[in-house]
């Protein structure tokens, strides 16, 4: 993939895939997941050619969410260590509310709410897997109880509604962040917007070689 000169490779075409099909695997789940939760949403099961195409496509993908979620994981999870640079930006959420981030303390590739993200998904898929596989009747039905499938569905349904609810918060804040949603699709950022935002990462990528403007500085950074 090529880059416009000057800018800042953010996501290599390799995570940009990996994160949209996690992205699309848990709408789809989303969308057949209410069509089962209650009634007045089993409309939505037509986007999916019937009811019972939908219930046998669903335990599917949530087993592609797990897999393409731990690619992302397995990128990304010590960039989204908790440090004390994070309880500052925190501190500071107000000043980031109110698009004063020059006053923010900087933070490295991820701030505070972007690990926050991450870290409650990577919290909340997993029990969706494993609450999913004690209710899935046609492969493990005859391996768990009824009482076991009722508590596993309770826990299903809340750890959906949490996932749900940080989804919209990463998809809000990708759209209010002007620049986040082309780093998401095109997977690069101006030096600017680096700098912006995320001042340590870009200080690391400056003291390794300038990522910008001319070309020969920001090929290093495109794998």
């Amino acid at each position: 993939m090529s880059y416009p000169k000057g800018t800042i490779v953010r996501n290599s075409t390799l995570t940009l895939v990996n994160h949209w099909i996690t992205g699309l695997c848990f709408v789809l789940l989303t969308l057949s997941g209410l069509a089962m939760f209650h009634p007045v949403f089993f409309w939505l099961s037509n986007l999916f050619g019937s009811g019972q195409w939908m219930r046998a496509l669903h335990p599917w993908l949530g087993v592609c969410l797990i897999v393409s979620f731990l690619g992302l994981f397995i990128q990304f999870w010590r960039d989204n260590l908790w440090n004390r640079d994070d309880v500052e930006w925190a501190k500071s959420l107000d000043k980031v509310l109110d698009n004063r981030e020059e006053e923010v303390p900087p933070v490295g590739r991820f701030n505070a709410g972007q690990k926050a993200v991450f870290w409650g998904m990577a919290l909340i898929i997993p029990v969706l897997f494993v609450t999913g596989i004690l209710i899935w009747e046609v492969y493990f039905g005859d391996a768990t109880s009824i009482e076991t499938q009722r508590v596993a569905v309770l826990i299903h349904s809340m750890a959906a509604i949490g996932a749900i609810l940080i989804w919209i918060t990463h998809v809000y804040a990708a759209l209010w962040v002007k620049g986040s949603m082309r780093a998401m699709l095109h997977g690069w950022v101006t030096p600017g917007w680096a700098h912006r935002h995320h001042r340590k990462w870009f200080r690391s990528l400056v003291a390794s070689g300038s990522p910008g403007p001319t070309p020969d500085s920001t090929a290093k950074f495109r794998d």
